[in-house]
């Protein structure tokens, strides 16, 4: 069945649960948020990639106004509460200034994932981490691991995210970002060598000669 939403497309992609801070100063856009904060209502956030308007996105709720500014713009607080797929996508809802859609809900599914899979990834992660020095506390277990959790933790282009998100299960997309973790693992102990080498140069070095 499908439901008529406010959409707000922006140029990122929005996992479900991820938490997204917002400064707006459109006059179409200062309507939405009015609209969503009288009406207690949700609203789309379609990726934009390649200039057009993505089929999936995500829906969010407005947590916060955080603060109003005298000019009507706003900083706001939301949330990714799930997935959406606009069946049809008008640039100016009717009546309103913003764009709108007619859009489906997509059933989530986070817990199809595979334990070892999770492991695998988990590993990969924390040696890239380590190597290019990011200070994230990872999950200890594989059992409180989710990809969306992380996703933008990845190294992921915005059209590989949006892949991600289209995905429907956990399973898919473990298979998904391992294969990317293992793509890029190589290239980034490739850079971390250049770099540790770079720093050498010059220093006396303690070299033990083969035996020839």
């Amino acid at each position: 069945m499908s439901t008529m939403l406010p959409l707000f497309p922006l140029q990122l992609v929005v996992f479900p649960e991820e938490r997204l801070n917002l400064h707006i100063f459109e006059p179409r856009y200062k309507q939405l948020v009015q609209q969503c904060d009288t009406q207690g209502s949700t609203f789309g956030i379609p990726a934009y990639i390649d200039n057009k308007v993505m089929e999936f996105g995500t829906e969010v709720k407005l947590l916060k106004i955080e603060k109003s500014y005298p000019n009507g713009e706003m900083d706001i607080r939301t949330q990714g509460v799930g997935i959406l797929k606009i069946t049809d996508f008008f640039p100016i809802a009717p009546g309103k200034l913003y764009p709108g859609g007619d859009i489906e809900r997509i059933a989530m599914d986070t817990e199809s994932g595979d334990y070892v899979l999770a492991e695998s990834i988990l590993s990969l992660l924390r040696e890239i981490f380590e190597l290019i020095h990011i200070n994230k506390e990872l999950p200890e277990s594989a059992m409180d691991f989710r990809i969306y959790e992380w996703a933008h933790q990845m190294g992921l282009t915005l059209e590989q995210e949006y892949q991600l998100l289209c995905l429907p299960t956990e399973s898919e997309r473990q298979h998904f970002v391992k294969l990317h973790l293992e793509r890029v693992l190589p290239k980034v102990r490739e850079v971390e060598e250049m770099r540790r080498k770079a720093m050498m140069n010059g220093q006396f070095r303690n070299i033990i000669p083969p035996a020839v």
